[in-house]
């Protein structure tokens, strides 16, 4: 695992993470989360704790929580997913004047994402966004799933690149910036909140911006 550098190199290509990062899905999230919790009989979570717990694909997740249940707890949770995803699915600001820009400007766009696969395709194209992406990699697509850098490699197929400096990694989550560095691309962190003071030790973005136009703003400063 190669040191990922710390001045930005013009992005060739740009992986992002999908959910709340481009699009603001906790309210979903939390609710299919605690509508399978529920059924279960176990104790339901805060948004907060949901933000905090929610990062692995559910593969990795729910034989932890829900033991040897765990299919039927996806099925429950897919079951509420489906009812109410897409009327709530709301894009972050700025989020699609970005992808144009960056599109515009000859980037290789792709997404990883630990939603499964078929939900993320679905959601992206509801937005009319699927023109902006080459790629859409969600759970299960890969061998293994994100933080694993399968998943980044899959992302870059008919670019012809490789992970570098000229490719980025931006998401929201500690997960993300880790796949970014494991499989040698540029983490950046895109988040409301500034990292805390040893929130990212092991795994730290080589950039920190607070939205989208910042982000917007970063990429075209490193093309100038």
């Amino acid at each position: 695992m190669t040191k990922p550098a710390t001045k930005l190199s013009a992005p060739k290509a740009i992986i992002f993470d999908w959910d709340n990062t481009l699009v603001d899905t906790w309210a979903t999230i939390h609710d299919a989360m605690n509508t399978t919790l529920s059924h279960f009989g176990n104790e339901t979570w805060t948004m907060r704790e949901a933000r905090q717990r929610v990062r692995k694909s559910m593969k990795e997740s729910f034989p932890s929580l829900f033991g040897k249940r765990w299919h039927e707890a996806a099925e429950i949770f897919y079951d509420r997913y489906d009812t109410i995803h897409l009327s709530r699915l709301q894009a972050l600001d700025h989020a699609e004047d970005m992808l144009r820009t960056v599109q515009d400007a000859g980037i290789f766009l792709a997404i990883v994402s630990n939603k499964l696969g078929d939900y993320l395709r679905i959601e992206v194209k509801h937005l009319g966004w699927d023109t902006y992406f080459s790629n859409l990699v969600g759970a299960s697509d890969a061998f293994k799933d994100k933080p694993a850098s399968d998943p980044v490699h899959m992302a870059l197929r008919g670019s012809h690149l490789k992970p570098g400096n000229d490719v980025w990694f931006a998401g929201d989550a500690d997960i993300d910036l880790e796949c970014g560095i494991r499989a040698g691309c540029i983490p950046i962190l895109i988040r409301h909140d500034p990292p805390n003071p040893g929130e990212f030790e092991s795994f730290p973005p080589v950039r920190y911006v607070k939205n989208n136009d910042e982000f917007k703003k970063l990429v075209l400063e490193t093309l100038d």
